[in-house]
């Protein structure tokens, strides 16, 4: 994977509100039993973008972009 970190504050809103509210609509992100409201997944993972605790990964090789936690290993080897 040829991967760089993207600063979140470098995407314009509308870009950064995008690419969260794909990665939290995304299969397999289902909060349990209990629904949580688009806007709180987005909230919270915007949230932790401006913590410091996960950042913005997009993949050069299939032009995506995800959301990973920042001790995650790849996260780690981007240095």
């Amino acid at each position: 994977m040829k991967a760089v970190k993207i600063p979140y504050d470098q995407l314009s809103p509308e870009a950064l509100h995008g690419v969260i509210e794909e990665f939290v609509t995304r299969d397999g992100t289902d909060y349990g039993g209990v629904e949580v409201p688009l806007e709180t997944k987005i909230a919270q993972v915007m949230a932790q973008l401006q913590s410091g605790k996960a950042v913005i990964v997009f993949d050069q090789e299939t032009e995506s972009c995800t959301v990973l936690r920042s001790d995650d290993p790849l996260v780690k080897a981007l240095g």
